[in-house]
């Protein structure tokens, strides 16, 4: 729903030179037509051959991988004039990634006009980074040598020297029955959808902006108004319906410039989760928004902004004059309502998928929570009786929702400390913070204290004490966990891995497990004990991946497996951490791109990518000490399928071993 794609309409000129070898699913060819002494237009086609597809610019993140170019010499010698265009795409929704993914099928065509910096430029090198896939994905790059005015194109692309060939060969894999990975017996055979995760987050977070005191008293006043403006009973509740419907739309319109974002850059939202300043920024935001809770100011729009949509609603009339009073609506209970808006989009950006997606789906549940009420009200206007009156307990929702937005800017504090390996907020760090938040606000809810906005003290009622009971439970729950009595299961994903303690622990890996962070180390390893391996694609940032450890590794027949029948390689994608100067390389891809590995994660995604076709996190592998597949890839699953799985590959180790 964010794509807008431009169709080509050109006769082009020149002769077409080809790009990839017969046995490639996709054939490529670039055509340049010249507009000017000083533009040209750089086409580049893909012919696909039947069953596969390619995968668009703009695809959504959180599934396949996007088609990206990469102009080199731009900016030095010539300048891209707008955006690469494409040809007609198809949008198909996918159960695997569960989301909307686009693609191209049979050809995929991209156009990019450039203009000269330099008249004497007679070449320009381009290269295409696409994913194509059927059954499988397959990420491939393609180098584009084109020649300007028809002449022999001269390379004299910079070449990667001997010790950089030599650590880029020991990326390079044998593997053995690599056909075995994509066969899919065992890959997500269940699963969540995430948008239904993130629509029913967004309409509990509308549900308790409802009990603000900047939305609650607007209710009964609303309904009113319509229900008592017109004599018809009828056309009454079908304006506040309307308005109801109007809410929806206004918060969905809200989401719609990330979409735009993201079609700008593939990336500008996903890299959320694991760029360090943006968690850090995050942090600040949403402490901003816990003080104003607290009653220590109000963050609100320009009154002038609310005093105009009034003013439009009352000289616009009939549904037009309904929209602005539903945006004024949105505009006065800002100060309430921006908070929890914050808290929603900093929860998409953790959860898996595509950001911007994820958040029109929040934004809509949000915004029907909100609209609900005026619509059910008007059509049963006897429902406002039971309504309880406004007073103090909307002040205490509003304190309760300020302790919550801290403990979620701790999380993405958290985030940034594990990414840059600061070593600050270790795993007992975080949970004492949350266990000091909680118990702040049970001392709150029991009248202990108060904040600059609580009225005077007044007799708790049974609703206060239910919720510091509740929260009185909760901090129990963490302080078990901060002792390792219990696991926190309900928690898993949030606060930091197991081993990522400030206490000496017997092993730097989740659940205490022996593993190796390194690849050769770790198949040394099992050549010596003769057992076959687990090789964990993981990320420090991955939420996923926690889970996975915390929920399915735990169990008590899946962590025996891994203890003592498997040599257990983890490897962090996103691990920032610079290698040493020794190790650092330029890698070299077939089609001549050249990739700079300077970091820990730089290397192992690198690695996963060209021995794996895959780039998504977590990924679970299973090998034999001599780099034999014995099973299908998988990533997010269940105890059940996790075990199969494991236990499968066990039996078709020993088998290969009986040969």
């Amino acid at each position: 729903m964010r794509y807008l794609f431009l169709f080509l309409g050109f006769f082009f000129t020149f002769s077409t030179v080809q790009g990839q070898s017969e046995d490639n699913p996709a054939l490529w060819s670039h055509e340049v037509k010249k507009l000017s002494d000083t533009e040209y237009e750089l086409v580049f086609k893909g012919k696909i051959q039947d069953g596969w597809h390619v995968y668009s610019q703009y695809t959504a993140e959180g599934g396949s991988l996007p088609s990206e170019f990469t102009f080199e010499k731009v900016g030095e010698e010539y300048e891209l004039v707008g955006e690469t265009a494409e040809s007609e795409t198809i949008t198909e929704y996918s159960d695997i990634f569960e989301v909307d993914e686009t693609f191209f099928k049979k050809e995929a065509i991209f156009a990019q006009k450039i203009k000269l910096l330099k008249p004497e430029v007679t070449q320009v090198s381009v290269n295409l980074f696409y994913q194509i896939c059927k059954e499988v994905c397959i990420p491939k790059d393609e180098l584009f040598e084109i020649s300007l005015n028809g002449g022999v194109f001269v390379n004299d692309n910079k070449q990667v020297d001997e010790r950089s060939t030599l650590l880029s060969s020991s990326l390079k894999l044998d593997l053995k029955n690599k056909e075995l990975l994509n066969q899919g017996d065992f890959e997500n055979l269940q699963g969540m959808s995430n948008l239904w995760m993130i629509f029913g987050l967004g309409f509990l977070g509308g549900l308790i902006a409802l009990l603000t005191p900047c939305v609650f008293p607007m209710i009964p006043l609303t309904v009113s108004f319509f229900t008592k403006q017109t004599q018809q009973k009828s056309k009454g509740i079908g304006n506040a319906i309307l308005y109801g419907f109007f809410i929806v739309l206004i918060y969905f319109l809200l989401s719609l410039p990330f979409h735009l974002f993201d079609s700008v850059d593939s990336q500008i939202l996903n890299t959320i989760a694991t760029n360090i300043w943006l968690n850090v920024l995050f942090f600040v935001i949403f402490v901003f928004f816990a003080f104003s809770f607290f009653g220590y100011y109000e963050l609100t729009l320009p009154s002038s902004w609310a005093n105009k949509m009034d003013a439009a609603s009352s000289k616009v009339g009939g549904g037009l004059g309904i929209f602005f009073m539903a945006l004024t609506l949105a505009i006065v209970s800002f100060s309430c309502t921006g908070p929890i808006l914050g808290g929603l989009l900093g929860s998409t950006t953790l959860a898996e998928g595509d950001v911007a997606t994820n958040l029109s789906a929040g934004m809509v549940g949000f915004g029907l929570a909100l609209a609900l009420p005026f619509a059910l009200f008007a059509l049963f206007p006897a429902w406002l009786n039971s309504l309880p009156k406004s007073g103090g307990w909307m002040t205490t929702v509003k304190v309760v929702l300020g302790f919550l937005e801290l403990a979620l800017a701790f999380k993405f504090l958290s985030n940034a400390d594990l990414v840059g390996n600061w070593g600050i907020f270790k795993r007992e760090i975080f949970l004492g913070i949350w266990i000091v938040l909680f118990i702040l606000m049970t001392l709150y809810l029991f009248g202990i204290f108060k904040f600059p906005h609580d009225g005077p003290k007044q007799k708790l009622s049974l609703t206060r004490k239910f919720v510091g009971l509740i929260t009185v439970t909760f901090s129990g729950y963490l302080i078990l966990g901060l002792l390792n009595i219990t696991n926190l299961k309900l928690l898993s994903g949030f606060p930091p891995p197991d081993f990522y303690s400030i206490t000496e622990t017997e092993s730097d890996c989740p659940l205490g497990l022996n593993c190796f962070k390194d690849f050769e180390e770790g198949v040394a390893y099992a050549q010596e004990v003769n057992k076959p391996i687990l090789l964990d694609f993981t990320g420090w940032a991955c939420v996923n991946c926690r889970k996975m450890e915390e929920n399915v590794w735990s169990d008590s027949k899946i962590y025996p497996m891994l203890k003592d029948e498997y040599v257990l390689i983890s490897l962090y994608v996103d691990d920032r951490k610079e290698l040493p100067e020794n190790q650092k390389f330029d890698f070299e891809y077939d089609s001549g791109r050249i990739k700079a590995i300077e970091t820990i994660g730089q290397k192992w995604g690198t690695f996963q990518t060209i021995n794996f076709n895959a780039a998504s996190q977590p990924y679970y592998v299973l090998l034999s000490p001599n780099l034999e597949i014995l099973n299908d890839a998988v990533q997010y699953v269940d105890k059940d399928v996790y075990e199969m799985w494991l236990r499968s590959g066990l039996e078709k180790y020993q088998l290969s071993m009986n040969k």
